[in-house]
Order: structure tokens, then C-alpha cells, then sequence
């Protein structure tokens, strides 16, 4: 059976850089600084006054800035340096979840909201939530709205702690997905050379160069800009300047859902109208994105059907998009993503299986041997660890996340949090590794944690704050085939997340203390949290009473799980495969449809178009090779100059915040 069958082949993607460099040295040391100490106080203010964090306009911003010293200090920046910028910068302003940004310690901001919601005294639980992860509402720490505090050291300490761990964590496996998705299976990774080719082209201007990636880069950037302005700029002014921003262009979607109810009931309808997707219809394998909108297509048109049949009993009209793709993936569709998930685990087993097959049959015909670090021709100089290593680091930091979470709640039965940790997280990281590695969609298995907390009859809110080591690192290994592609030794990825971990915590702790001593959070400052907050606080009340023993039972979610869904979303996913290997036809058709099916088909519209204009203009205009080079730069070029328009109307609202409340 053909692994990858498309007309744009894994092989093309599977060439190893000639060189590999260093990419950290003192420059990366001065960026990481930097950006402790500048970006991520403008992220916490991003989240909190719109819900958003800085994303490319730090990772972009930085990178420019750093080129232009550099240019005037009569240097250059290497392509190796300057993806290491961009790999810090990326991971110093990524979130922590609930749309929280600006490090680790954002959780404690939530933590302090939570106790005093009116969500968790409505549930009564405000006074079962654990002193090790915050204070009581009436402690001095909350009083006070400081961090410095002595009721606020365990929780301090505990998610420092946390934090090492979940880094080393996303490190070890994250390698070892991609030892398995790259080098064993030799899979695409088809975002990866996005960032890798923006790097590139940013080397060759700060040496000076004019090329074609620099110029297909500016272009990107022009673009980036000019839609920029309108769809962020503009409201973002705006609504720094005025009781309600103007917005011309729908964030982020045009929501149709209720102007089709009638025809289409519960189908969610959205179009977005950024021009980012068709970028994306671009880089994709053009089957992937066919295969995404065959899955949109089949959402749209099955959803009606179940409707009619029953199945999907909980929409009802007047619902937007996202409450109808919720309500939906209750009945229905969460379940079956669970099986197509499954089915992506088995596919890539039998995959694994296959090619190591392959490669001991080559070894042996040549008379090779497996390379030093435990794999199968890994290339000289890229800085690869010994498997061997990786495999019992990764060990011992699950065994420290079991026993840390079995001390704190030890009436939880030890063997679930052994199951998440040594067989849920790398089957789940691997699934969603592979998925990346074909598609570039990431695959979650929602509400897995919540449904055993409530079928495992436990009593107690504790559970629901413990460091369950439940992850999803499959993105991680789609980082490290961005380093590849850029040349940069693994080596720099390691020295920079040593130096990473102790900056975030310092800068995160310190200037999360200072925002919360400026207002209290949520309130009329910080207006996106004051608006979500409470209703984030209620949901999560809601679901924790669920093991409070108090008498409260959750059914949606047992309801929610069917085992015969998740059967025929497995069968479906295995012998869609099976039948398209059969006959010779392109595989990932399968792959695109299962990143697709049952969630909101915003993106697959512009994605879809975007992947016609290339294959039937594009590709015909400049040559199939060249338009394929093209594509990765042009998007990381769009990435800069929405980022740069973001940097720049953030700092027009924190100016516009900061003199507001002036007399004169």
C-alpha cells in the first residue's frame, strides 16, 4: 500500500540542508531579553484589552529590528540566527490557554479572578478550590492585588515548576515525533517551509542580496500591509480612539449561519475574508485542500439530514456558527472525530511499520547500519540526540508529572494519570504530528480529561487543577523540521530554551504584578476580559461541580461520548484510505476531509479558491518548481506586514490608555 500517493510527493520535501550552523550565540541572548522585557508586557495588555496575543508582530517585528541593528552596526544575520529569533520570539509570547498570553504565570491572574467569580460561588466551590493553586477571595495576596506575596509561594513555585517540565516534555517528544513523521516516514510537513523560507529571504536582505525570495517576500509584506491596515488597523484606531471601533472587514468571519437556517438548518455558514487562507490554498498539497473542502461540503449537506433524523436534537434556530458547531459536536460530530482521529493513529502505524520494514530491507541489501543516534541515515552535523536519552528523559518527566499530580490529589486513582501520560499523550501528539506532517491541521480529542473525571465517580474540585500530564506536542515536531529546513543544529534549539525558561518566568511574574496593581482584572480597563471572563469563569464552574459532591450531575458529556460514532469514524477514516490506495488514487483526499469534517467552514472556501489560482494560473504563469518556492515566501512575507501593522496599533491603544486618565 502507497504511504503518500499525491502528485506533489514526500520525497520533495525530504532533502536534508548541505550545512548545518549554529544559530545561538550572543544575538539570540540580546533578543531573548528583549522580548521578556518589550513584548511580552504589550502581549498581557493585547490579551486582556482585545483577546488576542502578538503572534507575528512580535515574531517579525523583532527579527526586522534586530536586521536593521545589525545592518548599522556594519554586521549581518545569519539564516540560522534569524530563525532562532523567530523560534524565541514565537514561543515567549505563545499562549497558556483560555486565550491567556504573556507567560506562565497568566494563570495566576485568572486563578485570583476565579475564586471570586460570581460563577464559582453560584456552583459553591469558591471555598473547595485548592491553597496550592491560589489564595482565598479574602486573602491580603487578592485584597492587595499583588504577586509578591507569602500565600502566593506554592502556587509560585508549583507553576514555575510546571513550566521546566512542560518544556523539556514538549522538547523530548516533540523530537521524537519528528525522528518518526520525518526521517522514518519522510512526511511532508507542508506549513514548515513557511517560516523556514521567510528566514531566508531575511538573510539574504541583511547581507545585502537582492534575490528572488527577498522580492516575493516583499510582495508578501505589501500585501501583509495594505490588508493589514484595513482589517486590523482600522478597528484597532479606532476603537482606541472611539466608544466602538469601525470595523470594515468581519473578524473574524462573516457568520451566514442564521441567513441559511431555513435551507441549511443546523449548518454552520461562515466565510472568512482574510486573504491569509487563500495564501495557505497555496502552500497546501492541492489535494489536502480539496480534500478539506469535500469535508466542509459533507458537513454542510449531512448536517441538515441529521437534523431531520434526530441526531442532532440540541440546535435550534437562532443559533450563531460557533454555538451550532458546538451543540452539533455534542450529538454528533465529536465523537466521530475522535474515531477519524484513531483512524490517523493507524494509518500512521501501519506507516511506522512499513517503513521501518523498507529501511531494514535497504540496510540490509546495502550492508548499512542505523545511524549513531538510534536512527536511519541521520544527516552529519544537524545536532541529533540519542533516542536512547530523549526516550528516558521523556520518561522521567512523566514519572515527576504522576507523582506530583498523585501527591497533590492522592484520592484520584493513580492509573489514569500513568494512562494520560505514558499512552494518551504520545498516541494523541502522534495522531496530531501526523496530521500536521500531511495536511498542516492540527487534531485535538476533546473533553478525553473531563469525561474521566466524571465517569471515575471522584469527589472533589482538586482534580480539575492538577498537572495531569495530558499534552498535545505534535506542533513541536513540525518545529524542529523548521529548524532543519533553515540549516540550524538541533544544539541551538536546546541552548535556547535553557535560556528562555528562567527569562519567562522572571519577566512573566514581574509584569503580571504590575498590571494587576494598575486595575483590578478583570474591569472597565482590560475590556475584552471584562466582557469574557465571566461567562469563561461560569463554564468552567459548571463543569468542576460536575465531581464536587454536591448533588450536581453533568450528563451532556457522557451523553456527548458514543462509542458507535467513534467506531464508524475509525472504519471510515481506514477504508477511505484503503479504498483510495486501492486505486491508485491521491490519499490525502482522506487526510484534508478528516481535518475538516464537522467543524466551521470559514477558511476552506478562500483556502479552496486559493489552491484553484495556483494549480490552474499560478503553476501555468511561472512553472510548477518555481511557483512552489514561490508560495512559502510569499506567505511569510503576508505574516510580516500583519504583524507590523499589529505592532503599530498596539502601540497606538497603549499610548492612547496611558493618557486617557490624564487631567491635562
Amino acid at each position: 500500500m502507497t504511504l503518500v500517493k499525491d502528485d506533489l510527493s514526500a520525497s520533495a520535501f525530504s532533502d536534508h540542508p548541505q550545512v548545518y550552523e549554529e544559530g545561538f550565540n550572543v544575538k539570540t541572548v540580546i533578543g531573548i531579553v528583549f522580548l521578556g522585557l518589550f513584548m511580552i508586557p504589550g502581549s498581557i495588555y493585547l490579551n486582556l484589552i482585545a483577546g488576542q496575543s502578538l503572534g507575528p508582530a512580535a515574531e517579525w517585528t523583532t527579527i526586522i529590528l534586530f536586521i536593521e541593528v545589525a545592518r548599522r552596526s556594519f554586521t549581518t544575520l545569519s539564516r540560522q540566527e534569524i530563525y532562532m529569533l523567530y523560534y524565541v520570539a514565537a514561543s515567549l509570547t505563545a499562549g497558556v490557554g483560555l486565550a491567556l498570553s504573556g507567560g506562565p504565570f497568566a494563570q495566576l491572574i485568572w486563578y485570583q479572578y476565579f475564586v471570586q467569580s460570581p460563577g464559582a460561588r453560584a456552583f459553591g466551590i469558591d471555598d473547595q478550590i485548592p491553597s496550592w493553586i491560589s489564595p482565598g477571595a479574602d486573602s491580603d495576596a487578592i485584597v492587595l492585588r499583588t504577586l509578591l506575596h507569602g500565600e502566593w509561594l506554592v502556587p509560585i513555585l508549583l507553576i514555575a515548576v510546571l513550566h521546566i517540565f512542560n518544556r523539556a516534555s514538549a522538547f523530548t517528544l516533540g523530537y521524537g515525533l519528528f525522528r518518526v513523521t520525518a526521517d522514518v516516514e519522510r512526511l511532508p510537513f507542508p506549513l514548515a517551509p513557511i517560516q523556514a523560507e521567510g528566514a531566508t529571504a531575511l538573510a539574504e536582505s541583511s547581507a545585502g542580496q537582492e534575490s528572488w525570495r527577498w522580492r516575493a517576500f516583499s510582495i508578501g509584506a505589501m500585501l501583509g500591509l495594505v490588508f493589514g491596515a484595513f482589517y486590523i488597523g482600522i478597528p484597532a484606531v479606532t476603537g482606541a480612539l472611539l466608544a466602538e471601533p469601525i470595523t470594515l472587514i468581519p473578524i473574524p468571519f462573516a457568520d451566514l449561519t442564521r441567513n441559511t437556517e431555513n435551507i441549511l438548518p443546523a449548518a454552520a455558514m461562515a466565510v472568512e475574508l482574510g486573504l491569509g487562507p487563500v495564501l495557505t490554498g497555496f502552500v497546501l498539497p492541492f489535494w489536502i485542500v480539496v480534500g478539506s473542502a469535500i469535508g466542509a461540503l459533507l458537513t454542510v449537506v449531512v448536517n441538515p439530514l441529521l437534523y431531520d433524523f434526530g441526531i442532532l436534537r440540541t440546535w435550534s434556530p437562532g443559533m450563531d456558527a460557533i454555538q451550532t458547531t458546538l451543540v452539533n459536536d455534542i450529538d454528533f460530530w465529536m465523537s466521530v472525530r475522535i474515531g477519524t482521529g484513531f483512524a490517523v493513529a493507524l494509518i500512521g502505524g501501519w506507516s511506522i511499520l512499513s517503513g521501518l520494514r523498507k529501511r531494514s530491507g535497504d540496510a540490509r541489501r546495502e550492508g548499512s547500519k542505523p545511524g549513531p543516534s538510534g536512527g536511519y541515515g541521520t544527516p552529519p552535523g544537524r545536532g541529533d540526540f540519542p533516542m536512547s536519552v530523549i526516550f528516558g528523559a521523556f520518561l522521567v518527566l512523566t514519572v515527576g508529572y504522576v507523582v506530583l499530580s498523585w501527591r497533590l490529589v492522592p484520592g484520584f486513582p493513580i492509573l489514569f494519570f500513568v494512562f494520560y501520560g505514558f499512552f494518551y499523550t504520545p498516541l494523541s501528539s502522534y495522531a496530531s504530528a501526523r496530521l500536521r506532517a500531511i495536511t498542516g491541521a492540527d487534531l485535538q480529542f476533546p473533553l478525553i480529561k473531563e469525561a474521566t473525571f466524571i465517569l471515575s465517580g471522584y469527589k472533589g474540585v482538586d482534580i480539575w487543577f492538577a498537572p495531569i500530564p495530558i499534552f498535545n506536542y505534535g506542533g513541536q515536531a513540525q518545529a524542529f523540521r523548521e529548524v532543519e529546513l533553515t540549516g540550524t543544529r538541533f544544539t541551538s534549539v536546546l541552548k535556547a530554551e535553557l535560556v528562555m525558561i528562567p527569562v519567562l518566568l522572571v519577566c512573566s511574574l514581574l509584569f503580571w504584578h504590575f498590571v494587576w496593581g494598575l486595575a483590578p482584572i478583570p474591569s472597565q480597563a482590560y475590556p475584552y476580559a471584562q466582557k469574557f471572563w465571566q461567562q469563561q469563569a461560569t463554564m468552567q464552574a459548571l463543569w468542576y461541580s460536575s465531581t464536587a459532591g454536591s448533588g450536581f450531575e453533568s450528563s451532556y458529556l457522557i451523553e456527548a461520548l458514543k462509542i458507535p460514532y467513534m467506531i464508524g469514524g475509525a472504519a471510515f477514516g481506514v477504508l477511505a484510505y484503503a479504498v483510495l490506495a486501492a486505486f491508485n488514487l491521491p490519499v490525502m483526499l482522506i487526510f484534508g476531509v478528516i481535518a475538516s469534517v464537522g467543524t466551521v467552514p470559514h477558511a476552506f472556501i478562500p483556502q479552496f479558491l486559493g489552491a484553484l489560482l495556483g494549480r490552474f494560473y499560478m503553476e501555468r504563469k511561472f512553472g510548477r518548481r518555481k511557483w512552489m518556492r514561490y508560495t512559502p515566501v510569499l506567505a511569510a512575507g503576508y505574516a510580516c506586514g500583519t504583524g507590523l501593522v499589529g505592532m503599530a496599533t498596539v502601540a497606538i491603544a497603549l499610548i492612547s490608555k496611558t493618557v486617557a486618565p490624564l487631567v491635562y
